[in-house]
């Protein structure tokens, strides 16, 4: 929803903003106060300091809150049902055996990593996370160390490739705003993403899973430890793991092919491909495929069951996800990311400094990583074009620069926040200290590599 209203003064509005996330801790860190309702609250009161007219408040907060349950519920209710069979059945202990009998319990967390990197390439960051979240931690219950040693590097990876590398939407976008090259982008994103995970996921995660010792959450904990008999095989797994990853390929390299002009829009067959490669429906054909492979293994009464049991301990993720989103909607409607971004726009920064450091502040003020990224593209665009001198390597360091503070500081606005924080397990204070860390570290290191090379090339 666009802004319902702007308060005359945008310094009050990013005070407003401001006091909005301070008191918002105060709620959930000091006074305990359950997530979803203090998200639901002081939504409620920001857009009421704000400005938002009072008959538009609720319109406000319940767009936010079911755009992103409209995002969210299908990809985690469909992803813990995939989850549930592939942990119940065997089949995530039978690819965590694997895993560490060829790596090593030493190299585990590295491993999962570049399988992340790998099908971090076609499917978004949600997504894959939910999927491969029953494998990482059947590795960290197998290998009996803090879940972060895994879960991390597995995060970071589907984070730096959803911000950084086409042909996500988000990267896609801004270079189409700019007028970047796509397929030079690729060239440049890739590396530098690889790069970031490395230090900022893997190395971090050997940190912080040391001081942070998280164990599997009881969603994922299995009821008992006896052997299954005729679990399924590593390449059935794989299958499974696989076929949403080519599903969504189509989705995502068909739109890279549509803007880049290759492919027209108007064609029949390209739409078919591209539904049957969007996340729900991919994530739906997953599902009928488990329930297929294994039904004939363990029955229909099985599996039903295993579906059923998969869904009640979600409820929390799914609310408090979406009174996340809610949160960002209001401070997004209210006019609080576009005053901050007004006031940043024209203080006279290197392009490349006030495009890193404008995506930044949207990010902290309205918390969507995909908003933060195109909206600071659309308002770079008029002063990239008329900035002479840059190259197009220039142009795709900018469209990394602005990825980057994208990524920087997700916090309480963030529904991304709030999945890893419940699909974990942890508290608001842990994931501050761990997720939003590295989520930091990310997008600064990634901001960094892409200012140095401008000074180079």
């Amino acid at each position: 929803m666009d802004a319902v209203t702007y308060a005359a003064d945008p310094a009050f509005l990013l005070a407003t903003g401001a006091g909005a996330i301070v008191v918002l801790m105060l709620l959930i860190i000091r006074f305990k106060v359950h997530a979803f309702a203090a998200l639901t609250l002081v939504s409620l009161l920001t857009a009421l300091v704000a400005g938002v007219a009072t008959d538009k408040v609720v319109p406000v907060m319940m767009s936010g809150f079911g755009s992103t349950l409209a995002a969210v519920a299908l990809l985690v209710g469909l992803g813990s049902m995939i989850g549930k069979i592939l942990e119940e059945t065997g089949g995530a202990r039978v690819l965590a055996d694997t895993l560490i009998n060829r790596f090593g319990e030493a190299r585990a967390p590295f491993a999962l990593g570049v399988a992340s990197l790998m099908f971090g390439f076609p499917i978004f960051f949600d997504a894959g996370l939910i999927v491969l979240m029953p494998i990482l931690l059947s590795v960290a219950r197998r290998v009996k160390g803090s879940v972060l040693h895994f879960a991390l590097p597995v995060a970071g990876a589907f984070a730096v490739m959803h911000a950084f590398v086409p042909p996500h939407p988000g990267p896609v976008a801004a270079s189409d705003l700019l007028g970047a090259d796509i397929g030079l982008l690729l060239v440049v994103g890739l590396p530098l993403a690889v790069i970031t995970w490395y230090v900022g996921a893997y190395l971090y995660s050997r940190y912080a899973g040391n001081k942070f010792i998280l164990p599997v959450p009881a969603l994922y904990q299995s009821t008992d430890d006896e052997v299954i008999d005729n679990p399924p095989s590593f390449a059935m797994v794989m299958t499974v793991l696989l076929v949403p990853v080519c599903l969504i390929f189509l989705d995502t390299g068909l739109n890279s092919l549509q803007v880049a002009g290759y492919i027209g829009d108007d064609l029949a067959w390209v739409d078919t491909l591209r539904m049957l490669g969007n996340t729900p429906v991919a994530l739906l054909l997953t599902l009928l495929l488990c329930l297929a492979l294994f039904t004939r293994r363990f029955g229909k009464v099985k599996m039903e069951k295993l579906c059923t049991d998969s869904l009640a301990p979600i409820c929390a993720v799914i609310l408090v996800t979406g009174a996340g989103g809610m949160f960002g909607g209001v401070l997004r409607s209210s006019g609080i990311g576009d005053a901050l971004a007004n006031l940043l726009s024209a203080s006279g920064m290197p392009v490349i400094v006030a495009a890193f450091v404008i995506s930044t502040c949207l990010r902290v003020a309205q918390g969507s990583a995909t908003v933060a990224l195109t909206t600071t593209a659309s308002l770079m665009a008029p002063v990239v074009s008329a900035t002479s001198g840059l190259s197009e390597l220039d142009l795709c360091f900018i469209v990394i620069a602005i990825a980057g503070g994208a990524t920087v500081l997700s916090h309480f606005n963030d529904s991304g926040f709030w999945l890893v924080s419940r699909l974990l397990g942890m508290d608001e204070k842990t994931t501050l200290k761990t997720w939003t860390v590295m989520e930091t570290l990310l997008g600064s290191i990634a901001f960094l590599l892409a200012a140095g090379l401008s000074l180079i090339f």
